[in-house]
């Protein structure tokens, strides 16, 4: 994996540009990463993490550290993107957070079945928000050692 500057510390995927913005300034406000990606829909997501289509041209070994990935989004929904992340052998062990709107029990589970490593429901509230990035920022760009 790339390390210093260059390497991808975040790549979040979120439809909802005001989720997106909001993620990108409470991370950056309070220092936690340097470096963020952020696409807007599920296939482009894929066509990034997979170095297909647009990203073809991407380093193989520019891999982000955590990816924080919505569910309900177009083209290409969460749980499919989840679901093929996983099931690579070179991408599985990224750790995935997938932090939505969505409490369904149905949803919660089937992304734990594939292999979710966190699923967090966003608050409603603008400062409970930034707290649960915040935390999530710190745990798992900061804190958690990824396996090599």
């Amino acid at each position: 994996m790339q390390k210093g500057k260059e390497q991808i510390e975040i790549l979040l995927i979120e439809d909802d540009p005001d989720d997106a913005q909001l993620t990108m300034m409470a991370l950056e406000e309070n220092h936690i990463v340097n470096n963020i990606v952020h696409l807007k829909d599920g296939a482009d997501a894929l066509d990034y993490i997979f170095h297909t289509g647009n990203y073809a041209n991407q380093p193989v070994d520019m891999r982000p550290k955590v990816i924080l990935l919505d569910l309900k989004m177009p083209k290409v929904n969460g749980l499919e993107v989840l679901r093929k992340i996983k099931s690579d052998e070179a991408l599985r062990k990224i750790p995935v957070i997938v932090f939505t709107s969505s409490n369904e029990d149905p949803d919660v589970k089937q992304c734990y079945s594939l292999g979710v490593n966190s699923y967090v429901v966003k608050p409603l509230s603008f400062d409970q928000f930034k707290k649960a990035i915040n935390e999530i920022g710190l745990y798992w760009a900061v804190l958690n050692r990824p396996i090599d």
